[in-house]
């Protein structure tokens, strides 16, 4: 009978801390709720209207980057169409080489919008068409290196292409 009553008034004593809990619990969300936000009460911040100097000098320099890259890349397709429409003449082709060679060392790598893969797949498409003497290979091979020499993050530019 004793044992009973004490888990009587346990369970009653928990119930009543829950319901307190509970109570508690729905005055401070409610108080929460009530709170005025000072986020809220302040005017939110305004956009730009007009654009910056700054803004204006980057993408004047961005523009002008790009003008320059399109020239290049312009510069790049001609001597990379003659390549292609060469005939089956040694020194056209080997000259042709040494063109894009000289091209990639000028402007220290490829123009954006031509990729290295994509130039290498076109210059082995001529190859595979039979005709590549070994001075035109040498030349390839030296484009290869070119390029790599001038992708590299590793080499200090300053001093020139110890390939060359």
């Amino acid at each position: 009978n004793t044992c009973h009553r004490q888990h009587a008034s346990t369970s009653s004593s928990l119930s009543a801390s829950r319901r307190d809990m509970l109570g508690a619990s729905l005055i401070s969300i409610l108080g929460i709720a009530t709170v005025p936000n000072s986020a809220d009460a302040e005017p939110r911040p305004m956009y730009l209207t007009e654009p910056t100097d700054d803004f204006k000098a980057n993408e004047a320099k961005a523009m002008e980057f790009k003008r320059q890259q399109l020239a290049i890349k312009k510069e790049f397709t001609s001597v990379l169409d003659k390549f292609l429409a060469e005939p089956n003449d040694a020194d056209a082709l080997e000259q042709d080489l040494k063109a894009l060679k000289g091209l990639v060392a000028k402007t220290g790598g490829l123009p954006l919008g031509i990729k290295k893969d994509e130039l290498f797949k076109i210059i082995r498409s001529k190859k595979a068409k039979g005709f590549w003497p070994t001075p035109v290979e040498i030349a390839y091979q030296s484009l290869i290196q070119e390029i790599s020499y001038q992708q590299s993050p590793n080499l200090d530019k300053e001093m020139g292409n110890p390939f060359q």
